[in-house]
C-alpha cells in the first residue's frame, strides 16, 4: 500500500531473510532428511513474506490486514514445527533459540503492522 512498495517495509525485509536460513538450514543435516517436517518449515517460513507483500499490494488497508494476519498464521505454524524439530532432535537447541528471538521480532513487527494499518 506505500509509494516505495513491500520490499521496503522492514517486517517484509526481516521475513524474507528468516526464510532464505531457513530454506539453508534445512538443505543438509537432519532436517534435510525428514522431507515431510522439512518441507511444512519451509513453507510456513516462505508464507510469511508473501503474504506480508501480498497484503501490501492490495488497496484497502482492510485487505491488507487480512492477509498480515495470514503472515502472523504461518509464522505461528513455523513456531511450533521449529519447536518439535528442536525437541526431536532434528535442530540444536542454539539454532532454535536465534530463530525463535527472530520469528518473536517479526511477531511484534507484524503486530504493530496490523494495529496500523487497523485504525487508519
Amino acid at each position: 500500500m506505500g509509494d516505495q512498495g513491500f520490499r521496503e517495509l522492514r517486517v517484509w525485509q526481516s521475513a524474507k531473510a528468516l526464510a532464505v536460513t531457513i530454506y539453508r538450514l534445512t538443505a543438509n543435516g537432519p532436517l534435510a532428511r525428514d522431507f515431510g517436517l522439512r518441507d511444512q518449515i519451509r513453507r510456513a517460513a516462505v508464507s510469511i513474506p508473501s503474504n506480508i507483500a501480498e497484503g501490501d499490494e492490495r488497496d484497502t488497508n482492510k485487505d491488507s490486514v487480512r492477509f498480515l494476519y495470514i503472515a502472523k498464521d504461518s509464522l505461528g505454524e513455523l513456531r511450533t514445527q521449529l519447536e518439535i524439530a528442536r525437541d526431536i532432535e532434528a535442530l540444536e537447541p542454539r539454532i532454535y533459540d536465534q530463530l525463535e528471538v527472530t520469528c518473536a521480532e517479526i511477531g511484534r513487527m507484524l503486530g504493530s503492522l496490523i494495529k496500523a494499518r487497523s485504525t487508519i
